[in-house]
């Protein structure tokens, strides 16, 4: 639409003039509009002309008992209610801008967390961020940093990986692996197992935490595979051998028959979990407290373990040149 078409007589009509053109259709009646929008009946006739005569063409007819609209002024009142209804959600619009994210936070997730995560908070979100709505999108991490640099999510979580320039980071905590195998595994039944009890090629593996691929053909690294934590524990129990699972997944996995789980010897067996936005967001205090109340959460999870202050801190810009932070144990 070319807006130096609209002239300048009607450029001088405001929001208030067609309201009151409005309320004269909605009354039928000069006085009664007047009266419901605080203007004298003269005013309120002046205003009207002022319309009319920028538009070049009369609304209402006038002389009878009750005002009521010309052809012509039919079809433009009906575009005058459009106008004015579009100013109302232009205001609305502006308004939400109030609400912490501008009144969404588009939360992207790894779908190895956000199931095992999320339950805990999507109860104190609203809380924190009154009005807010929280919507979720799982995926790859890096697919889920794609997107985020693309404009389509606000934040996201995943473990530490390169990211494209202007992406800030703040690392959150770190999740252990927990150790999955089949019931009648030679392990199985021992709460605690070290790496160097296990045989590497008999590991089935998220893909999630080995994107980048690993040498040789796979199989002295174990099975890459592509699919959720459940498909992940049918494929221990159709195979075999084991698998690394994040600890949140724990209560979930270990009620599926035939699954059996022990914890990890020796520290730095798991993944960071850090938060992920674009630095020109204008929802910095709000990203900043998001990334607070999910250390909070953190800290109130005993699997998880919130990092160290000194190392959790805020808008550490990621750039392409940047190396990539491997995830811990992987």
């Amino acid at each position: 639409m070319q807006h130096s078409m609209i002239s300048l007589t009607l450029a001088a009509v405001s929001l208030r003039d067609l309201a009151l053109v409005q309320a004269v259709h909605r009354h039928g009646s000069f006085n009664s509009a007047a009266r419901a929008m605080h203007i004298s009946p003269s005013g309120l006739s002046h205003q009207v002309q002022k319309v009319e005569q920028a538009l070049g063409t009369p609304l209402f007819e006038r002389g009878g008992r009750k005002i009521v609209p010309t052809a012509g002024g039919k079809r433009l009142l009906l575009q005058i209610d459009a106008v004015l209804g579009a100013a109302e959600l232009l205001q609305q619009t502006a308004r939400s801008g109030a609400v912490a994210f501008g009144g969404e936070l588009r939360l992207g997730v790894p779908a190895s967390l956000g199931p095992y995560l999320l339950p805990h908070l999507i109860g104190p979100f609203p809380q924190h961020f009154p009005g807010a709505r929280l919507s979720l999108s799982e995926g790859k991490p890096r697919g889920l940093l794609r997107r985020l640099h693309e404009g389509e999510l606000d934040a996201v979580l995943a473990p530490p990986m390169q990211a494209a320039s202007g992406i800030a980071v703040r690392p959150l905590f770190f999740e252990p692996w927990d150790l999955m195998l089949r019931a009648d595994h030679a392990l199985a039944g021992r709460r605690h197992v070290a790496l160097e009890q296990l045989d590497a090629g008999d590991a089935t593996l998220m893909a999630e935490n080995h994107a980048d691929g690993m040498p040789g053909d796979g199989t002295e690294h174990g099975h890459v595979q592509d699919v959720s934590l459940e498909s992940l524990a049918a494929l221990v129990v159709l195979r075999g051998g084991y698998a690394l699972v994040p600890a949140l997944a724990r209560e979930r996995l270990a009620s599926i028959p035939d699954i059996t789980l022990a914890k990890l010897k020796g520290p730095g067996q798991g993944r960071e979990i850090d938060l992920y936005w674009r630095e020109a967001m204008p929802w910095r205090e709000d990203i900043a407290a998001f990334g607070h109340l999910l250390l909070t959460l953190a800290g109130q999870l005993p699997v998880l373990r919130k990092l160290a202050p000194a190392k959790a801190v805020e808008k550490k810009t990621v750039g392409k040149k940047s190396a990539a932070r491997k995830s811990v144990g992987k």
